[in-house]
């Protein structure tokens, strides 16, 4: 086995741990012998349940960091047990604002390389990765001495509960990283939402450039309120400050795996498939019929989204 032990990053929101940390934890203890999780903020106590029901045995926990951002005091802790001889095979971590950072410290800190955008990982340390927007996959493996540093596409893999306990949760000190640690959170703003989470949702209903002015994404949010789901939208519509950047699904923005996805008004430019591809039902809407979408759909329709999703909206009203 190439992993004798694997760490992974361990984030928490809302009290829990994220979905991008259960699908790493079931991908560490399928490839690795010993799976451990790294967390912060004390949160370690809050969530050991649920890490250890998907794998983890053990989670690090940094503490308190007084209202540091965590990529330099994590990064830091991480460096010091490694340097200290508590090693790992390979470290995982979420392609998410902390995870890179994180990572790219680490990297720093204990001269080793990152794969990025992994999209596959094996058990012999070949890793895979989607380049060209998606369009090809490519695999790698390192070649220098561990431990291997890996940032992983949310929705890469599937989380399964192992039905482990409990995990212990060990309190780690943090080294003094002088001023490269100043920074401090001095204020946090959270977005109103109605409903699920975009990149949780069951069903996600999303919004292209064909919707032809801000005003119409309002059809899109109702569509997504009537069938319990989360609207999304293209990135051309994000970049036209028609929508909050949070609302993006592509590459460059929100991964998604719903049972449902419905494009509407969306051509189907590769960015924007990468992000969404993976559902398992995909419904388009779009009055080009030569549309990119149309290739991926398992439902297409050719049709004015502006004269279809009324129809739709109403017909689903009726049944309420």
């Amino acid at each position: 086995m190439a992993f004798d032990k694997v760490w992974v990053l361990a984030e928490v929101a809302d009290g829990k741990p994220t979905g991008t940390t259960l699908e790493l934890l079931t991908k560490a203890r399928e490839i690795g012998g010993a799976v451990e999780a790294w967390t912060w903020g004390g949160e370690g106590s809050a969530v050991a349940a649920t890490l250890g029901a998907y794998g983890a045995t053990k989670v690090y926990d940094t503490g308190d960091l007084g209202g540091a951002l965590p990529g330099v005091p994590v990064a830091a802790a991480m460096a010091a047990q490694v340097q200290g001889g508590n090693a790992p095979t390979a470290i995982l971590a979420a392609t998410s604002y902390d995870g890179r950072d994180i990572a790219g410290r680490l990297s720093a800190k204990l001269d080793v390389g990152v794969l990025t955008n992994v999209v596959g990982l094996s058990d012999d340390g070949t890793s895979e990765h989607a380049v060209f927007g998606g369009t090809t996959v490519v695999k790698a493996a390192f070649t220098g001495n561990p431990p291997y540093l890996f940032l992983v596409r949310p929705k890469s893999f599937a989380a399964e509960e192992s039905g482990g306990g409990a995990a212990e949760v060990t309190t780690v000190e943090v080294p003094d990283a002088g001023a490269t640690n100043a920074a401090k959170i001095v204020q946090r703003h959270v977005e109103e939402r109605i409903g699920p989470k975009l990149d949780e949702a069951a069903v996600v209903v999303s919004g292209g450039r064909g919707l032809g002015e801000a005003e119409k994404f309002s059809m899109i949010e109702e569509l997504a309120k009537l069938l319990k789901g989360a609207p999304g939208a293209s990135r051309a519509i994000v970049d036209a400050g028609w929508v909050p950047y949070s609302y993006q699904v592509g590459q460059t923005g929100k991964t998604v795996k719903p049972t449902v996805y419905i494009a509407c008004g969306i051509s189907g430019a590769t960015q924007h498939m990468v992000g969404m591809k993976g559902a398992k039902n995909i419904v388009a809407i779009n009055k080009d019929q030569e549309a990119p979408i149309f290739s991926i759909a398992d439902l297409g329709i050719v049709g004015d989204v502006h004269k279809v999703l009324p129809k739709v909206i109403e017909a689903l009203q009726s049944r309420a």
